[in-house]
């Protein structure tokens, strides 16, 4: 039986969950990993037979007390939740079809002003509509591609590029599917998707995981072909403008290798244009 995009789901993140997670004791050996059906049932406080059908997608329409529960069941964040009531038809999808590919003149003037801030600014399907110089040479001055999903999983280079690879491709397809649980028929996401599941084993693997969140501050470490290690903190937010680009800035401690890293990157950027 087929299940549905909400039966995965489910299905996925009770695989994440061991019972002591969940304050529940682990009675026997488990032929897979994670929860039992029996026992998110009992956490959310439903049937068995009704949780079955759900992740089966043989039941397509719980309630919202219903996903509620199953989201407190699976402790599921802010963003797995909302992901969760999209999945189960009981939040609006976003009205806007595909985001719009012009950058606020005012925000690319802030962005210019940024000498040792790697920004960027993109949209849901992570395509770089702007950056600033630094970060120009940061990302080799996009050589490769202008998409970031492209940059994680298509470029020879990016498991030498990205120190700690596997993180951040997972975490970069989690917020891929968060972007397309909220615009699903935007059709630039829908190429993307579908080049990289043709392209990228890696990414069609975790693809299937269904994890779903946003970007929140992290910290990235680089190894840049031209100046070496670096690590980043790096912050996102919203471009309230223009709703579905994100900006993300990138930060060097001050005094750090990393920022006398930063500085040379500049230095040979500025070089390089004149």
């Amino acid at each position: 039986m087929a299940r549905s995009e909400l039966g995965a789901y489910l299905s996925d993140r009770r695989a994440q969950l061991g019972p002591d997670e969940v304050n529940l004791a682990s009675t026997g050996p488990r032929r897979v990993p994670g929860l039992r059906r029996e026992e998110v049932a009992l956490l959310a406080g439903v049937s068995v037979d009704y949780y079955i059908r759900l992740e089966q997608g043989r039941e397509r329409t719980p309630s919202a007390q219903v996903v509620d529960a199953l989201a407190v069941a699976l402790r599921l964040g802010e963003d797995g939740r909302q992901h969760l009531f999209r999945l189960a038809g009981l939040s609006p999808r976003d009205r806007v079809a595909a985001v719009p590919d012009r950058v606020d003149p005012s925000l690319l003037s802030l962005m210019s002003a940024w000498p040792n801030n790697p920004a960027i600014v993109y949209n849901r399907a992570y395509d770089v509509l702007a950056s600033n110089e630094i970060a120009d040479a940061l990302f080799h001055d996009w050589t490769h591609s202008r998409n970031l999903m492209h940059v994680v999983f298509t470029d020879a280079t990016a498991r030498t590029f990205y120190r700690d690879w596997y993180d951040v491709a997972r975490n970069s397809v989690a917020g891929f599917r968060l972007g397309h649980g909220k615009a699903p028929d935007d059709p630039r996401i829908q190429q993307v998707l579908g080049e990289l599941l043709a392209d990228s084993p890696e990414f069609a693997e975790l693809w299937r995981s269904h994890d779903a969140r946003g970007k929140a501050l992290e910290r990235k470490r680089f190894e840049h072909r031209d100046v070496g290690a670096l690590t980043l903190t790096m912050q996102t937010f919203d471009v309230r403008s223009s709703p579905g680009q994100e900006l993300v800035v990138y930060h060097a401690e001050p005094g750090s290798p990393s920022s006398e890293a930063l500085t040379l990157l500049g230095t040979l950027a500025a070089t390089q244009r004149g």
